[in-house]
């Protein structure tokens, strides 16, 4: 974990809900920031605790450095912030930036409606979720723009968010491909429609421009997000089925897509035997078996780093605390 921290620009911690990513993430960001490292977190989980992890307010959509922690900064996105921009590009509509209106713009536009169709499935112009779209474009923002952070770590949202996450690269260009299909096709339609009642164009339209840099930008993260030597996938799981099955998955699609990975942190471990209630000594023994499982499936045979890190008594929260955990995470 310590080389990663060091080395790459770009970690994403992911898993199942409540196995403790904002924790591991959090305590891995202050690490870096204090060997030098100027680290940006960033939370793309719809339901941000980044704050509560750290014990104070951060205002969404903001950049907020941390007084304690010098070279650390932290981000829960807006989920409203872009929702206007991603509707603009959505909701492209020929008609009205051709400047047509009244009998003909009606008649036009109910054409143009039956050419894109009435379900919402079959709307070449319906975005992938919004959520996940959102959150990607500030991966993008920070993957394909100049900033000035060493290391960004993305604390993502629960396991299946996270898939959907993993996969917008390949739906949003593909997206992106029909939408530039579809106003090129117009486009020629328009123009010779136009032609034939005398319309003239009283707006310009450079929203293919915007959706061709959007998709160059969406293929040069997908690069940047499968080169080992920039980016890897932290997952964080704790000894349960569940768990062993959903990471399972979640290794799958990491694999599917090519995202580096080699790094498992198994959370929320019993210790001391000698010192646990029947109740908690029955526990310790299920996570045993467990624990047995997942060093035979993700590490033997899969070659995964685990990294054990055990069950607190009391939550995990603030800088002393959360620099006391991670010194279970990095050594």
């Amino acid at each position: 974990m310590k080389d990663l921290l060091l080395n790459l620009q770009f970690l994403f911690f992911g898993g199942k809900g409540g196995v403790g990513k904002t924790t591991c993430a959090m305590s891995c960001a202050i690490w870096a920031a204090e060997h030098g490292r100027n680290t940006l977190i960033i939370s793309t989980d719809p339901a941000h605790s980044l704050g509560d992890s750290l014990g104070i307010n951060l205002k969404l959509g903001e950049l907020t450095p941390i007084e304690e922690i010098q070279k650390l900064t932290a981000l829960e996105i807006d989920p409203q912030k872009k929702i206007t921009e991603l509707k603009d590009i959505a909701d492209m509509n020929p008609i009205k930036e051709m400047g047509m209106g009244g009998m003909m713009g009606e008649m036009v536009q109910g054409m143009f409606e039956g050419m894109i169709g009435d379900n919402e499935q079959e709307n070449p112009l319906n975005p992938p979720g919004i959520d996940e779209t959102l959150a990607f474009g500030k991966v993008l923002e920070y993957i394909e723009t100049n900033h000035e952070f060493d290391l960004i770590i993305f604390d993502t949202a629960p396991t299946g968010h996270t898939l959907r996450l993993l996969g917008l690269p390949e739906t949003l260009s593909s997206w992106i491909g029909r939408i530039l299909k579809l106003r090129l096709r117009l486009g020629k339609f328009f123009g010779k429609f136009k032609s034939l009642f005398g319309g003239e164009n009283t707006q310009s339209d450079n929203s293919l421009e915007v959706l061709e840099r959007m998709n160059d930008s969406i293929l040069r993260a997908r690069e940047d997000l499968t080169d080992s030597k920039k980016n890897s996938f932290v997952i964080v799981m704790i000894p349960e089925e569940m768990a062993i099955a959903e990471t399972g998955r979640l290794l799958n699609e990491l694999i599917r897509y090519k995202i580096p990975n080699s790094f498992i942190i198994v959370n929320q471990c019993y210790e001391d035997e000698s010192e646990l209630c029947a109740f908690c000594k029955s526990r310790r023994e299920m996570q045993k078996k467990n624990l047995q499982k997942i060093t035979k499936i993700f590490k033997d045979k899969l070659g995964k780093e685990i990294i054990i890190a055990p069950l607190y008594k009391d939550e995990i929260r603030k800088i002393e605390s959360l620099k006391e955990f991670g010194k279970h995470l990095i050594h």
